[in-house]
Parts: structure tokens; C-alpha cells; sequence
């Protein structure tokens, strides 16, 4: 009988922290499964709490929410470069659950190519919970083509624009790559234009005004015309427009927009050729 009841305590302290651990579950989504170098890598974070008290990670709070990053060739964990928190203030009571948005490049550094390894940690009640890791590449795109900004009252301030094309989900992206040269050396933030055909070369143009003008085949009738402002300072996104194919749209509007992007001679290709 003895032997009994020290066999079944044996099995209940051996069960417990395996319970304590199930109570909290933390789970971390990427948007993809690679990213063009500069990209902002977004997440999403899933904590479900089935404990008995109620989890809250604030500024005030000692309960701490954060995604631990390493690359995957050492298993190295990259050093976080901004202290800032990972995912906004929440309070999660008893069998409740919620899912936060966060950025691992606004944490990390993370355009050099290779592939990462992204794990999510809740610190809650001195117990740490970590959630499965992820893995995800940074690639460098295949590179097109690009323009060259030079500001007049700025010496020694030149900005690379460049293209770049990466498929994903069975569909080719187009990229707008951003770096300064000179003093600075500064890397901007890579943006996705979105889908494209390579039927035709996609075209980019600097107007006089500080315009960054982007235009490329959507589908067979239809261009993606986008627009930033590029300043010293800063990029920023302005518009995007849907512009139909100058050949069969014929208005003066659509000419007009089409040759401030620098124009495209259609042409037909065979199938089997890109451009």
C-alpha cells in the first residue's frame, strides 16, 4: 500500500509542471515564409491563457511578451537593436485569448540574406512559456533595374532606387528598394508593389519634383502606376493608381500619367519570353 501511495505522488508531481505549462500557450504567425531584404517582417502573436488568474503585460507589469530571433546556420540569437515593446499592452483574463500584430524588423536587424529562426516568449509569473520556433528567409531578390536621385541642395546625398522581382505564392512581386550613398549610407524600408506580369519591363522614373514613379503590368489591360515622395529626410508612399493599357484606353488622362512614368513601348512577345 505504501509502495502505492508513493507511486501515484511520483506521478502527480511528475504531471504537474506539465499541466502548469499547458495552462499558457503562445504562438507566433508570420505574413510569409520569406522576405526581400528590407522588408518590414510583420507577425502575429497568439497567447491563450487557461489558467486561473489573469495575464497582463503592460509598462507597469513585470509579464513580458517578446519574439527571440536566431539564425539558423549557428543557431546565433540576434541582439535586439531597440528597446521597445514587441506587441501593445493587453490583459488577458482566465480562458481568454488574443492575437497581437508585431514587427520583427522594427526590433532587429535583419537584412542580411539567409534563413531565421523567430520564437515567441511570454514571462508570466516568473515562469517562462515559449511558443514553437518559425523559420523564415531573407532573400535578395532578383534584381532589374534603377534610378539614381540627386538632391541639389544636399551635397554628397545620392539615393539608389532599384527594382527588384521574388515570387510568392505562386505569383511574381514587384520590390522598390531603397539606399542612401554618401554620409549617411542610410537603408530604407523595401516595399511590395504587388503582383505583375513580366510581359513588360516595369519602369522607374524620378520626376524634377522629388516623384518616384513606379509602372508595371498588372494583368493584360491594366498598369500599377505608384507613387512616393522622396525627400532628404524621408520616403513616403503617396498613391496608387490603376492605369489601363495607353494602347486600348486611348484618354488623355491615361496618356498623360503613362508618360510621366516614363512611357513603355508595348510589344509582343512570344511565350516562352519575359522581356
Amino acid at each position: 500500500m505504501k509502495n502505492l501511495v508513493f507511486a501515484l505522488a511520483v506521478m502527480a508531481a511528475l504531471a504537474a509542471p506539465a499541466a502548469a505549462t499547458s495552462e499558457i500557450t503562445v504562438d507566433l504567425k508570420l505574413d510569409n515564409l520569406d522576405f526581400v531584404a528590407g522588408e518590414r517582417i510583420r507577425g502575429v502573436v497568439d497567447v491563450v491563457n487557461v489558467s486561473p488568474g489573469q495575464v497582463l503585460v503592460s509598462g507597469d507589469s513585470f509579464d513580458r511578451l517578446f519574439v527571440e530571433v536566431f539564425r539558423s546556420s549557428d543557431h546565433s540569437q540576434l541582439e535586439v537593436f531597440a528597446v521597445r515593446p514587441f506587441v501593445a499592452d493587453f490583459r488577458l483574463e482566465p480562458n481568454e485569448g488574443m492575437k497581437l500584430e508585431t514587427f520583427l524588423t522594427d526590433h532587429y536587424g535583419l537584412r542580411h540574406i539567409g534563413r531565421y529562426l523567430a520564437r515567441p516568449v511570454l514571462v508570466h509569473g516568473g515562469i517562462r512559456y515559449e511558443g514553437p520556433s518559425r523559420a523564415f528567409d531573407v532573400v535578395p531578390g532578383m534584381q532589374l533595374h534603377g534610378a539614381t536621385q540627386i538632391f541639389a541642395n544636399h551635397s554628397g546625398l545620392v539615393r539608389e532606387f532599384n527594382l527588384a522581382v521574388w515570387s510568392r505564392r505562386g505569383r511574381d512581386h514587384l520590390f522598390l528598394l531603397a539606399e542612401d550613398q554618401g554620409a549617411s549610407e542610410r537603408k530604407w524600408n523595401t516595399t511590395d508593389l504587388g503582383t505583375m506580369m513580366k510581359t513588360t519591363k516595369p519602369t522607374i522614373s524620378i520626376l524634377p519634383g522629388g516623384e518616384v514613379v513606379v509602372l508595371h503590368r498588372l494583368d493584360p489591360d491594366n498598369f500599377v502606376r505608384s507613387e512616393f515622395w522622396s525627400v532628404p529626410d524621408g520616403i513616403e508612399f503617396n498613391r496608387r493608381e490603376l492605369v489601363q493599357d495607353p494602347e486600348t484606353a486611348g484618354t488623355n488622362r491615361v496618356r498623360e500619367l503613362y508618360n510621366q512614368s516614363g512611357g513603355v513601348t508595348p510589344k509582343v512577345n512570344p511565350w516562352w519570353k519575359f522581356w
